[in-house]
């Protein structure tokens, strides 16, 4: 038998002899608050559980093993918009819809961001230009990400997730959080006595007339 015991029955010493200052270098991580926030709300991003048309199909793809969308901090997909900081609009959205989709944005916590996947949800895809289906998700809530392709594949997902997270990552709250929104534009592919056009014009409350001056139509 050795003389001398295994270092793994060493006793360990009753008083420690690292330094206090040594250790407090160690425990102490100095960082911003924009860097901190911005941090955590890019790594826990929760989207809607909402889907539109076959874009949706390749966002559930995004969610399944093969691309695994929780190595990005985004796989709670929440089904109640009032949890949801993210919507995905994936998809044709036409008219009818439109209402549908403002109301879902806007039930939404701020500080929220929106993404537009596909063709159809960036510019109409090959409806374009069609009586029934809007022009663009654009005209309803505010794009922070538009992602081309008809369907685009669960990596082009992926891509527009990773370009939102450093637009997030570029955020401060140095400058007081303004709500963000789009001027209304449904008056342009709507006529007047239209009942969903009606409806849109709740959803901007207050609604303001962009083709009139404001003085104008606060006269009566």
């Amino acid at each position: 038998m050795s003389e001398h015991p295994s270092k793994v029955y060493d006793p360990l010493p009753l008083v420690g002899t690292t330094d206090v200052e040594q250790e407090l270098m160690q425990q102490i991580l100095v960082t911003s608050v924009d860097q901190i926030l911005n941090w955590a709300r890019r790594s826990s991003l929760w989207p809607a559980m909402f889907g539109l048309a076959c874009c949706a199909m390749e966002m559930i793809a995004t969610a399944m093993p093969r691309y695994d969308i929780a190595r990005f901090g985004a796989e709670i997909f929440r089904a109640s918009p009032r949890q949801a900081d993210l919507l995905i609009v994936p998809g044709t959205v036409t008219w009818k819809m439109a209402p549908a989709v403002r109301r879902v944005w806007l039930q939404m916590p701020e500080p929220k961001w929106a993404i537009a996947m596909g063709g159809c949800a960036t510019m109409g895809g090959p409806f374009a230009y069609a009586y029934s289906v809007t022009p663009g998700v654009n005209v309803l809530l505010p794009v922070d990400v538009y992602i081309p392709g008809c369907p685009p594949r669960p990596e082009s997902l992926l891509t527009g997730l990773m370009m939102l997270q450093d637009k997030i990552k570029q955020d401060t709250i140095a400058k007081e959080w303004t709500r963000r929104d789009v001027e209304p534009q449904f008056h342009r592919y709507l006529p007047d006595d239209d009942p969903i056009r009606k409806e849109l014009e709740t959803l901007w409350p207050p609604y303001l007339d962009y083709d009139n001056p404001p003085s104008e139509q606060f006269q009566e």
